[in-house]
């Protein structure tokens, strides 16, 4: 298994360099496209899967409880009706070995000599099975963002030894706080902006632990998210002992609130400091310590990605790829009331979607109109953990990365009805987003990016597993500008009825959405992949993208 990569690591990393079927470089494989089929996906049953995947009785489809094995039963045997074939040495099930850390909610936390409440100000866990962690008098400092970037030349952690000490950390990454500065990227997040980066670069530096300050509009999402997200079992790959004894011993977030105490007792004001952290890498010792203890356990056990191939011809070793994590966040006991994750939108409609793609091709392969090259299908495991079930394919992949052609990937669709515009989060980075484009221009849709890159959408879900490795993938749908008046007054009723719903027990399935825009993008997808699918086309990524090396664009500049 593979340690997660830095971007500045990539660079160093050699073009991946895949052959088409006949021979030809990626350079020189380039084809006229061929018209779009025009498809019909059944509505009623994208919207049984949806209702089925988030009812109750799948318990908010928690890696390796119960929820997931009603969860698996239900893809394999909708994988099997469908004719396509288990990937995994015949069976559909992949085995991802994956370890439950379950941190008490009785924690004695004293930043500063300031007492933590647990869930209220702070939430910490361990990624290790040493039965919990007892911290003593550990010495707090102020890291900036805590991102070491060669090629931006930053470095929050440059002349400072990090043993035995606890990095406090800001979210998302410089270019958040003065995108006119063209540091980073601007408003759009960097991978150095990800909570994911944020630990492994701490665990790098060899810090003790890592707490990340909370700050609503630079994480994108509220507190309640953290609490909800990151207590109760949190689920990791396996990795070997010497992967995981260089990771930090404690690791977690903190509400501003918190965090605003904790430095005007050191003498700072937090104001000032993000400010001087934005201008210029920073790291300050605060002159205070933490005492921090609480129990943990470990429970190991498999989980499982649902991988299902639907052959090719003539290229059949060359594979288009359709990903949709089919897990969610499980059960709280400790709520009262409504107590289950169902996950309707995040991300049961994205597992029906690639459901319902792959039944339509599977029924146009049976009609004799099969594909050139193969399609398969993976419903992963632990997305919402850390893109784990993706990140173990990627590392242990079924098909060769080098013959995996590109990446399609639904993580949650719209609910919201027909859009005029169609949404390419991240736009920009590959060629692989032409072929949607060309498809959204059937439907009178102009491409635009999210409205919002600073929430880091590119680098939070399973499609991020394969760019790493130079992949090109996509994650896309939905718009911003509705069809028209009707659907506009729909999509703003519906926005107030699930707002907060994002990983909370809300997130459940509603008879009266409108899935008529889900639909749009789902034909973008079978149109866009069907056109790439009968081609000896390798797209790449284009030039300034973080991946260009590992396989770059025939072309020079996005469009």
């Amino acid at each position: 298994m593979k340690k997660l990569l830095p971007i500045c690591a990539l660079t160093l990393l050699s073009a991946c360099s895949p052959q088409s079927s006949d021979g030809t470089s990626v350079q020189q494989s380039q084809i006229e496209k061929p018209i779009m089929t025009k498809v019909i996906f059944d509505e009623a049953r994208f919207r049984e899967d949806i209702k089925t995947l988030s009812s109750d009785k799948f318990e908010g489809r928690a890696p390796t409880t119960h929820g997931e094995k009603l969860t698996l039963d239900y893809l394999t045997s909708a994988f099997e009706k469908m004719g396509l074939q288990g990937a995994y040495k015949g069976s559909f099930l992949q085995p991802v070995p994956m370890v439950s850390y379950i941190a008490s909610e009785q924690q004695s936390v004293t930043l500063a000599g300031l007492p933590l409440q647990y869930r209220q100000d702070i939430v910490l866990g361990t990624r290790h099975d040493k039965g919990g962690v007892d911290i003593s008098n550990a010495p707090l400092v102020f890291v900036g963002y805590g991102v070491n970037a060669p090629e931006y030349q930053w470095n929050d952690y440059d002349g400072i030894d990090m043993a035995g000490k606890i990095a406090v950390i800001l979210v998302n990454d410089p270019g958040f706080a003065h995108p006119e500065s063209n540091k980073f990227n601007g408003k759009a997040m960097t991978y150095y902006g990800r909570w994911s980066y944020k630990f492994e670069e701490a665990s790098r530096q060899g810090a003790l632990g890592a707490i990340i300050i909370h700050d609503t509009a630079p994480a994108s999402y509220p507190w309640s998210v953290v609490e909800n997200s990151w207590t109760g079992a949190q689920q990791d790959l396996v990795f070997s002992k010497e992967v995981q004894d260089e990771r930090i011993d404690v690791e977690g977030w903190m509400t501003m609130e918190s965090a605003t105490a904790l430095f005007k007792k050191s003498g700072f004001e937090l104001d000032a400091l993000m400010a001087r952290a934005a201008d210029s890498a920073i790291h300050i010792d605060l002159e205070q310590t933490a005492d921090i203890a609480f129990t943990s356990k470990a429970e190991y056990a498999d989980s499982y990605n649902v991988v299902a191939t639907l052959p090719g011809g003539n290229a059949e070793s060359e594979h288009l790829l359709f990903t949709a994590h089919w897990d969610h966040i499980g059960m709280d006991p400790t709520k009262d009331g409504d107590n289950i994750y169902n996950g309707a939108l995040d991300n049961a409609s994205g597992t029906a979607g690639i459901m319902e793609i792959a039944r339509q091709f599977s029924a146009q392969a049976k009609q004799g109109n099969g594909l050139q090259r193969s399609l398969t299908f993976i419903a992963t495991t632990g997305e919402e953990q850390g893109l784990l079930g993706s990140r173990y394919y990627a590392a242990n992949p079924i098909y060769p990365i080098d013959k995996t052609v590109a990446v399609f990937n639904l993580d949650s669709t719209n609910v919201y009805g027909k859009t005029q515009d169609y949404t390419i989060v991240g736009k920009g980075q590959s060629e692989l987003e032409t072929y949607l484009i060309d498809a959204a221009k059937t439907q009178n849709r102009t491409a635009t990016r999210e409205r919002n890159p600073a929430s880091g959408g590119f680098f939070r879900s399973d499609h991020f597993s394969f760019a790493k490795l130079g992949v090109p993938a996509v994650f896309a749908g939905g718009g911003g500008i509705p069809l028209d008046d009707n659907t506009a007054a729909y999509k703003e009723n519906m926005k107030k009825l699930m707002k907060g719903c994002y990983h909370s027990v809300c997130d459940h399935y509603r008879e009266e959405w409108d899935l008529s825009g889900a639909l749009q993008d789902l034909t973008v997808y079978y149109q866009a992949a069907e056109v790439l699918a009968n081609s000896q086309d390798w797209p790449g990524y284009y030039a300034g993208s973080e991946f260009n090396s590992l396989r770059p664009a025939k072309t020079d500049t996005s469009k």
